[in-house]
C-alpha cells in the first residue's frame, strides 16, 4: 500500500502538536483544503477520519456549516483514504462525487471515509467509490458521500 503519506502521519502523531504540523503540510500540498481548516484524527489504510470546527470561514446565512464545505471535507478524507489504502504502484484522481444532504450542519464535523470495494494492483486503471458520511457532535449523520475515485497504474515517470 502507498506507505509514504502513512509513514509520514505516524511519525508526526507521536509529537506534541504532530497531527495538527500534519494536517498543515497537507494543506500546503493541496491549499484549496486549508479554508476548511481540517484535522486528521485517523488514517488507516481501509480508513480515514477528519474533522472541522463549526466557525464563521465556513459557515453559511443560515447558520450552519456550508455544503460545500461539507464537500471539501468529504474529498479531503476521501482521498487520503485512497492514497494510504492503494497499491504503492497505483495512483489516483477523483472523477466525481455524489452527496446527500441529509440535515443541517452545526457544531464540530466528522467525516470517515471507507473504500467501498478493496484496492488492488492493476495493469489497467478501474473505479474505486469511496464512501464518506460526515456526523454532526450527536453522531447523526448530515452528509452523506461517494465520490468516484480513478486508480490507475503509476506511469514509468513515477506519476
Amino acid at each position: 500500500m502507498s506507505a509514504p503519506l502513512l509513514t509520514l502521519r505516524n511519525r508526526f502523531i507521536r509529537w506534541p502538536g504532530g497531527a495538527w504540523l500534519f494536517g498543515v503540510l497537507v494543506c500546503r500540498k493541496a491549499p484549496y483544503f486549508a479554508s476548511i481548516a481540517p484535522r486528521i484524527t485517523a488514517l488507516e489504510e481501509g480508513r480515514g477520519e477528519a474533522t472541522m470546527r463549526h466557525r464563521r470561514a465556513v459557515t453559511n446565512h443560515i447558520g450552519t456549516v456550508h455544503a460545500i464545505a461539507l464537500c471539501n471535507l468529504a474529498e479531503l478524507i476521501g482521498g487520503l483514504t485512497t492514497d494510504v489504502s492503494i497499491p504503492a504502484s497505483m495512483r489516483w484522481i477523483p472523477k466525481g462525487m455524489t452527496v446527500e444532504y441529509l440535515k443541517k450542519a452545526v457544531g464540530t464535523m466528522t467525516a470517515t471515509a471507507t473504500p467501498a470495494i478493496q484496492p488492488v494492483a492493476s495493469d489497467a486503471g478501474y473505479a474505486l467509490p469511496v464512501d464518506v458520511v460526515i456526523r454532526d457532535p450527536a453522531g447523526d449523520a448530515v452528509l452523506r458521500a461517494q465520490i468516484a475515485m480513478w486508480v490507475s497504474p503509476r506511469s514509468a515517470r513515477g506519476g
